[in-house]
């Protein structure tokens, strides 16, 4: 208990003292909200990109794609399959008997920036009848649907908001003709589709010359659903497809950039640690010789060197616990919610998402700023307890 007694007395004076090295002390809060605010804005991407891409699955969804492929993009699956597929047992039915399931065809076309006018890949998918029951998710915003057999596409928000050409009403250059814009579409949730534009499958397929679909979308009929799906598919030997969970699919889509964004985020926000690190220890150990004959004068008064230790080490964690409170505030009002794009693979086709800055990644920057605080308040404290009294309180006195 007088242990206690005094770690606070010693602290309580160290932290009135503060003002006074108000300059010295804001180095350490000031590099500690620097290295909080680089790691969570850069892992708030792979946060927003998951999110995203999950989003764009369901648990009650399957998706179909040919053999061996990755991803929708390097799966065909030749028209004359589809009829067969789409009988298989698993599949939920529509109330007129049909499968609610869709043949869906993904292709790419350019459009510029808005920020630099610089071209990127969008991606169109081709959907077909049965879109309204198969993605309820999907709402028309602005405008209309397209009609199907015309050149005609409805675009994602995040799509509208971040390039151009992609307003309602404008035309978009494809194979064969312009294609008109005449709604604007948004997702409950976040989602991959709204980066890009949707239009009618066999249109698409028309317009661009393909002769294979890449991918069918399932609804599945229920719980089990999946595996009958399965067993129904691979019983076909004349079918070559596989097919997954379309959460699962699309969750697996986003692992590779998310972790890539992990690791810049920890090795920049590790090499920033280091310098704030070192910020932390030279400005303790400053304030610990500014404070040498304070020091000496309390321990010639009774107060043991673990208080003094203590009270060193709580001033740098307080800091550092400071300087994480303004780098995730600032974070949070700089990112959280910032739409951007990115490249997810080797289509070259740009999702957009938005940042999001979670209460994981701020409670991960706390413990971070808590680290620095404390490896560089340690030393710095043990230097203050090894203080010879005698030595300090006499030089001090000449």
């Amino acid at each position: 208990m007088r242990m206690l007694r005094q770690i606070v007395a010693v602290s309580s004076i160290n932290f009135r003292n503060l003002p006074r090295r108000a300059a010295a002390s804001s180095v350490i809060v000031g590099s500690t909200a620097g290295v909080v605010a680089v790691l969570i804005s850069v892992l708030a991407m792979g946060v927003g990109l998951a999110r995203t891409v999950a989003g764009t699955g369901r648990a009650d969804r399957a998706i179909i794609v040919s053999a061996g492929a990755q991803d929708e993009a390097t799966s065909s699956i030749p028209r004359e399959e589809i009829t067969r597929i789409l009988t298989a047992a698993g599949i939920r039915r529509a109330a007129s008997g049909d499968p609610i399931a869709d043949p869906e065809l993904l292709v790419q076309f350019q459009v510029p920036r808005r920020t630099n006018n610089r071209p990127v890949g969008v991606a169109l998918r081709g959907i077909g009848k049965s879109a309204a029951a198969l993605r309820p998710e999907i709402r028309l915003i602005e405008g209309r649907m397209f009609r199907p057999g015309l050149h005609e596409i409805i675009v994602g928000r995040p799509a509208e908001a971040l390039y151009r050409g992609l307003d309602i009403g404008d035309r978009v250059p494809f194979p064969g003709g312009d294609w008109r814009v005449v709604g604007v579409f948004a997702s409950h949730g976040a989602s991959a589709l709204d980066s890009g534009a949707l239009g009618d499958a066999e249109t698409v397929m028309t317009a661009f010359r393909h002769n294979w679909f890449n991918s069918v979308t399932a609804l599945l009929d229920g719980p089990g659903s999946l595996d009958r799906l399965k067993r129904a598919l691979s019983a076909d030997a004349a079918l070559h497809v596989q097919v997954r969970r379309e959460s699962e699919y699309f969750a697996s889509q986003s692992r590779p950039l998310n972790v890539l964004f992990e690791f810049i985020g920890y090795f920049v926000g590790g090499m920033m640690a280091v310098g704030a690190l070192f910020s932390a220890l030279n400005t303790m150990y400053t304030a610990v010789s500014s404070r040498a004959r304070e020091i000496a004068t309390l321990r010639a008064m009774g107060f043991g060197g673990g208080a003094v230790v203590m009270s060193v080490l709580a001033e740098a964690i307080v800091l550092a616990f400071a300087g994480a409170i303004a780098g995730s505030l600032l974070a949070w009002l700089l990112f959280d919610g910032h739409v951007t794009s990115v490249t997810p693979n080797s289509t070259e086709t740009q999702i957009a998402f938005a940042l999001a800055v979670t209460p994981g990644l701020m409670g991960l920057g706390i413990v971070w700023a808590f680290v620095i605080g404390g490896i560089g308040g340690f030393f710095p404290a043990l230097r203050a307890a090894r203080m010879p009294v005698a030595q300090v309180l006499v030089g001090s006195a000449r």
